[in-house]
């Protein structure tokens, strides 16, 4: 096995390889990367304005990585083919500041798969997708990766204008149609890249964004401000709304449900269900990994191991085999204790005895050889604890007649709450983005003060609230240790603490080193331990299990059903609710109802909403009010309503077409007076006429599709030239019926000469339908008639 320095000198090369590549076009690589025209943007806005504290921040968070990227040693060897969908990497190695997280492991990534990456929170399940997403291990380069890695940084752009520009193919070609709209000499290009972007669907681009955001909890409105008038959940949001809109090839996602409340998990949930290609996610929500995965990767003593099926069926499965594989540990040893002892005691006896032992010692010494079955090693269990925190009369909190707003002309959030909490209360709230469930912990714990109305609260009661935004108070530079040493004084003995960290799963250099080593979830275990130590009456939970693995979540359940308090929660796992909610309460139209059912009945609930909105989303998307039109955005073609400024992309069509149609026009004029009549009357199709030769095949192909069907239909019936022709007669009056629903496009338009996209528009909008309902009965009637006639 190689060196340390040998991997990081390995490691060194493979980035000076990478830096002397061109860079591929097309779509990000990683969610971080971005394009020349895009970099060269914000170069030119960046000189135009003072450095401000974000660009700091941004500046910093890059440095952060780039220092993790250094210290990140990958070794491995691509096993497939260059040209396979399928990546396997074998003899896969990856250390970390010299800790060695995989050791000679494989990495198999199938196309078609949706992959769920488990394991204990520290042991590497990032600092793989960042390898994979940076390129460290060899992947092919015609697979395209994005991974998910940051919020997006704030900007005068819209949500959607951050969305659209992704599409760096899409926005490429539009900027090059615009640029050749102009120039007649280049017209086949420009055509050229009018069917590439047909093949895009550029004219939907625009509403698939729109739909996207929507789902992740964006309404209209809030989909026209200003990105750095959001915060950095809701521009998470805007991040992930980005990944699902490019359509990567591989498609790497680390905890994409933080910051979504339970609406926009059952929309995500739904719509990576439908992604077709390689799709790895790290996730602590078994009922996400349960709907998403067909597959589970289990990081685990610094291997992979590969289960097929969801999460469920990862726990069955491993539990079958670890059973199946303590058996055979225990049956190897008492076989190899039993030889032994046969050994020790006719080795040296009779010559018989003596050959049988010899035999046995042969035996033995094959089954070392061939290796034999480990123990079944658990993984350390992990005992939450909130001391208790006595007992104090009710009520606790009582809420009377409050209500709220941020601003004074702002909108209500509450109206006339009344209700009360005591120590027995256990309530999950939940509701859509806006509701008030945050707001209504605030309030609950003075934070926030009602418009009107009045909160009482026992006058011993302490309440301990966790939120989102808990990690950011803690001293990066301290340990876990010291930290909570300087939080409570009162425990004088460092022996003592360690004990009271160590049951939040923090244990040896983790409890000493500085905090900003940790991951994410051993940070929000530092938190924990902070909030629990407070020894309050009740916990207000917000969010609590971001970042947390699936073990110490259960580990939180358990704890919070054994605390003695009262609990309020927002989460937007549906199993932890499940597991410590008795009520569910529903934050919605400025008040609060008692949801009748679990929280099952609720995600049902939310399933069939989404049903139910889809139709009117799609008509909503159509009309969607967006900033004017700049150079790469696409604007669709077919608007149900108008509005100001049509876009860019029609007027190039236009030009374009109506230039290209004036030079046929005098090829036509040219052509017109070599063209001879064949005999019969019948005209013989000249080579400038492509227009009416390309309608005439469509005809001919037509009239063959319903004589295919009719033959489905009759098997024994016999087509003359006179029902050739009817069935052409009623192709006729379908080309009619398109040059009559063209004209009205046209002149919803203002032109008149339609383009080709809206030509083919048309058609889809009659045809199909048209042939599927008319063919057989029309057609049919067609040729009985006739038939029956002769």
């Amino acid at each position: 096995m190689p060196s340390d320095l040998a991997k990081k000198k390995a490691a060194k090369k493979k980035e000076a390889a990478k830096a002397r590549q061109r860079p591929r076009k097309g779509h990000e690589e990683n969610g971080d990367a971005v394009t020349e025209p895009q970099a060269a943007e914000e170069k030119n806005e960046a000189n135009g304005r003072e450095t401000t504290e974000v660009d700091l921040l941004t500046k910093e968070l890059e440095d952060f990585e780039m220092k993790k990227a250094a210290a990140r040693a990958v070794t491995g060897v691509l096993a497939s083919h260059p040209n396979s969908t399928d990546v396997h990497i074998i003899n896969l190695s990856l250390t970390f500041h010299g800790q060695e997280l995989l050791s000679d492991t494989k990495l198999e990534l199938n196309s078609g798969r949706r992959y769920g990456l488990i394991g204990l929170n520290g042991i590497g399940k990032s600092m793989l997708l960042s390898a994979i997403g940076k390129r460290e291990v060899p992947i092919p380069e015609h697979i395209d990766i994005y991974h998910l890695t940051r919020e997006m940084p704030p900007s005068d752009k819209t949500p959607l204008q951050c969305v659209m520009e992704v599409d760096t193919e899409r926005a490429m070609l539009e900027r090059e149609a615009e640029r050749l709209a102009h120039e007649d000499a280049e017209c086949e290009k420009l055509m050229e890249l009018y069917e590439r972007l047909e093949e895009l669907d550029a004219d939907k681009a625009e509403m698939r964004a729109s739909r996207i955001l929507h789902g992740l909890g964006f309404t209209p409105a809030m989909q026209r401000k200003k990105l750095k008038d959001f915060s950095g959940g809701w521009r998470m949001r805007v991040a992930l709304a980005r990944a699902l809109f490019i359509r990567p090839f591989m498609l790497l996602l680390d905890e994409p449900t933080n910051h979504l409340d339970l609406d926009a998990c059952v929309w995500l949930e739904e719509e990576l269900k439908t992604f077709k290609r390689i799709l790895v996610l790290v996730s602590h929500s078994q009922d996400f990994l349960n709907g998403v995965c067909t597959n589970i990767i289990h990081m685990h003593n610094k291997k992979l191991k590969y289960y097929t099926g969801n999460y469920d069926q990862y726990v069955k499965t491993r539990l079958e085999l670890e059973e199946n594989q303590m058996k055979r540990f225990h049956w190897e040893q008492d076989q190899i204790a039993h030889m032994k002892n046969y050994i020790a005691r006719f080795g040296h006896g009779s010559a018989k005895l003596a050959r049988q032992a010899q035999s046995k010692e042969k035996t033995l010494q094959k089954m070392m050889a061939s290796g034999l079955t480990e123990r079944v090693v658990s993984d350390k269990t992990l005992s939450f604890y909130f001391p208790p925190c006595g007992k104090i009369p009710p009520p606790v909190i009582m809420v009377q007649n409050v209500s709220f707003k941020y601003t004074k002309d702002g909108p209500c959030i509450y109206n006339n709450l009344e209700f009360g909490i005591d120590l027995d209360t256990r309530v999950a709230l939940v509701g859509p983005n806006g509701a008030g469930k945050s707001t209504l912990l605030k309030l609950l714990t003075g934070e926030l003060l009602p418009t009107d109305g009045m909160i009482r609260k026992h006058s011993h009661v302490k309440i301990g609230r966790y939120h989102q935004h808990l990690q950011e108070q803690l001293d990066l530079d301290l340990s876990p240790l010291e930290y909570m040493m300087k939080c409570y004084p009162e425990i004088k003995e460092k022996e003592e603490m360690r004990k009271i960290i160590g049951r939040y799963g923090l244990t040896g250099k983790q409890q000493v080193s500085p905090i900003r080593n940790l991951s994410d979830g051993q940070k929000c275990r530092v938190c924990l331990a902070w909030l629990a130590w407070q020894n309050p009456h009740m916990l207000f939970l917000d969010e609590p299990t971001n970042h947390l693995d699936i073990e110490t979540i259960d580990a939180l359940a358990d704890a919070i059903n054994e605390f003695e308090g009262g609990m309020m929660l927002v989460s937007h796992d549906f199993r932890l609710i499940q597991q410590v909610a008795q009520e569910i309460w529903v934050c919605e139209k400025q008040t609060i109802t008692k949801w009748p059912g679990d929280i099952l009945a609720y995600k049902e609930h939310l399933k069939s909403k989404l049903v139910d909105e889809e139709p009117q989303l799609t008509k909503r998307t159509h009309n969607v009010c967006l900033p004017p039109a700049t150079p790469g955005s696409a604007v669709g073609f077919l608007k149900v309503a108008p509005r100001q400024g049509r876009g860019l992309a029609r007027s190039r069509r236009m030009s374009a077409e109506l230039g290209r149609q004036r030079r046929q026009q005098q090829q036509q004029q040219q052509q017109q007076q070599q063209q001879q009549q064949q005999p019969g009357g019948r005209r013989r199709w000249s080579s400038g006429d492509k227009k009416s030769k390309k309608r005439s095949r469509r005809k001919e192909t037509y009239s063959m599709y319903i004589y295919k069907v009719l033959k489905q239909v009759h098997p024994d019936i016999g087509i003359s030239a006179k029902a050739m022709s009817i069935m052409n007669s009623f192709v006729n009056d379908i080309f009619e019926r398109l040059a009559g629903e063209a004209a009205r496009l046209a002149q919803y338009s203002g032109r008149t000469t339609l383009t080709s996209r809206e030509v083919q528009t048309a058609v889809r909008l009659l045809l199909p339908g048209e042939l599927a309902k008319h063919a057989v009965s029309e057609g049919t009637k067609a040729v009985t008639k006739y038939t029956s006639s002769k």
